[in-house]
């Protein structure tokens, strides 16, 4: 068994519609971001590419490559499933959590969870998503921008 922790971060911008685990949640701001600025995503990936011995997303989706310009994460994330099926690795679980003031998200929890579990071919049964505030304190408290967690478990 292999465990891997990911964590991002995005300021909000008004030009983007906000993505979070590849669904479209309603919102007035999006997220600042070379790609479509999937905080959730970014952070799952990292779990999973740590887990898997690998570099971080930044590494293997440069953002300084137009190629990934406003690319949809879920893209990414395929990308990601392949090299853990390359290095015959699956994911068992994988857990999340989204750190946000602004705006409700319980309202899109089970669509996230659906969304992961189906990019990455797995049970949704294996995919767990939470949200929080920090209570009005730091970036994400004052409202500048949402963070994400993700551990995950991969198996050989």
């Amino acid at each position: 068994m292999r465990i891997g922790h990911g964590y991002d971060a995005h300021r909000f911008c008004t030009d983007k519609p906000l993505v979070l685990g590849g669904v479209t949640v309603e919102s007035d701001e999006g997220l600042l971001a070379h790609s479509d600025g999937d905080v959730l995503l970014h952070a799952l990936m990292d779990a999973l590419l740590g887990a898997a011995g690998e570099r971080d997303i930044g590494y293997q989706f440069p953002p300084s490559d137009n190629a990934y310009k406003n690319i949809d994460s879920r893209i990414l994330l395929r990308e990601v499933a392949a090299i853990l099926e390359r290095k015959n690795l699956t994911v068992e679980y994988a857990d999340m959590t989204i750190v946000a003031q602004k705006p409700k998200l319980s309202p899109y929890i089970e669509d996230i969870r659906t969304s992961v579990a189906d990019v990455l071919d797995i049970p949704r049964e294996r995919v767990n998503v939470k949200a929080t505030t920090e209570e009005k304190m730091g970036f994400t408290g004052r409202g500048e921008g949402i963070s994400a967690h993700a551990v995950c478990l991969l198996a050989e």
